[in-house]
């Protein structure tokens, strides 16, 4: 498995990384600790969680059970060092952590303590903020986005006061990098401007929603990931199952995520359909396999550092890390841009 650099920290990531918001929901703890053995296995050393998950569903009573799943791992196995493990901090509205308050100095440090209470570790490789206060135009608010309303001043403001208490977890050994998540390129860019003044620490990643179906990334994200060296962390690059072909032709699979999340985050819609089909006849075209193709084409991708993937099955998994031994010809490169010319957003 090829490692990438995690921005400028020094650190080094696996070009796949291990999704887990359906550990403690969808799978088990014993499964969930089966993941983490095979794909450390087969070279995987990141692990991307956060304090809310699982997500399928969300529920008050399974939050944080996630990462005691991982935590219980790291405390039978004893593996600590053979992992980078990433968390999150959840942001403004989400009322089973600390009553929905946005993030803030005050809510930082209680809630990096209680991340490593269940994840059962002395220490966080990379402590994202999970969205910003301000609001985001991801999970498909593109389409009526509008910061006319943000306060400059306030958002300025909330990220020194964020950098400086961010500093004192560095500080202190509880964090050792910071990363950001649903996140545009303005913010990416006043978070780097303020760490460059002093207030805190720079910027290692940005996890966002990235995949052929979803590419809002290619603009002005990628040509600040390139030249400031803040790498994507993809998040749904399957389009949370769609690619994989799995729900075609009105396919319900029992215990798929849609079966749960009925609309899958406002990705079930007739165009995106469609596109899957595009793409599927890509990979029948070159004998591909639709999922290690999908993988395969975010590694190709010049600001990608490592692609974050889930399973709820072992063979599911087995065959996402399939990805990393598939390279992309010429040919597939070029008809994957054609397919996402005839498909541009689909959802």
């Amino acid at each position: 498995m090829h490692k990438r650099p995690l921005g400028r920290t020094g650190i080094e990531v696996s070009a796949l990384c291990l999704g887990s918001m359906t550990w403690g929901a969808q799978n088990t703890a014993e499964e969930g600790h089966a993941q983490i053995d095979r794909a450390l296995d087969r070279g995987v050393n990141f692990i991307d969680t956060a304090e809310m998950y699982p997500t399928a569903p969300v529920r008050a009573e399974t939050t944080g059970r996630t990462e005691e799943i991982i935590g219980d791992w790291l405390a039978r196995t004893g593996r600590r060092d053979e992992v980078v493990l990433a968390t999150k901090h959840s942001g403004a509205g989400f009322s089973h952590a600390r009553g929905g308050a946005p993030i803030s100095a005050a809510t930082i440090p209680e809630a990096v303590e209680g991340s490593l209470r269940r994840l059962r570790t002395d220490y966080i490789d990379l402590y994202q903020f999970h969205w910003p206060n301000r609001g985001s135009y991801m999970f498909r608010q593109n389409w009526r986005y509008d910061p006319s309303g943000q306060d400059r001043d306030a958002t300025l403001a909330h990220m020194e006061e964020a950098l400086e208490a961010l500093q004192r977890e560095v500080d202190k050994g509880r964090i050792r990098a910071f990363g950001l998540s649903n996140e545009s390129a303005w913010g990416t860019a006043q978070w780097l401007r303020l760490a460059e003044a002093g207030r805190g620490p720079r910027v290692a990643s940005i996890q966002n929603e990235y995949s052929l179906m979803c590419r809002l990334y290619d603009t002005d994200l990628a040509e600040l990931s390139v030249n400031e060296d803040v790498g994507l962390l993809a998040f749904s690059p399957l389009a949370a199952g769609m690619l994989t072909g799995k729900y075609q032709d009105g396919a319900l699979p029992p215990g798929s995520r849609m079966t749960i999340n009925t609309d899958l985050g406002g990705r079930r819609v007739p165009r995106a359909f469609a596109a899957v089909d595009a793409y599927l006849e890509v990979a029948r075209k070159h004998g591909l396999d639709p999922v290690q193709m999908a993988l395969a084409w975010c590694l190709t991708r010049p600001f990608m550092c490592s692609a974050i993937f889930g399973a709820t099955r072992m063979d599911q998994l087995d065959r996402a890390l399939g990805a990393a031994d598939v390279t992309l010809g010429d040919e597939v490169l070029a008809d994957l841009d054609a397919t996402h010319r005839a498909h541009p957003m689909p959802f």
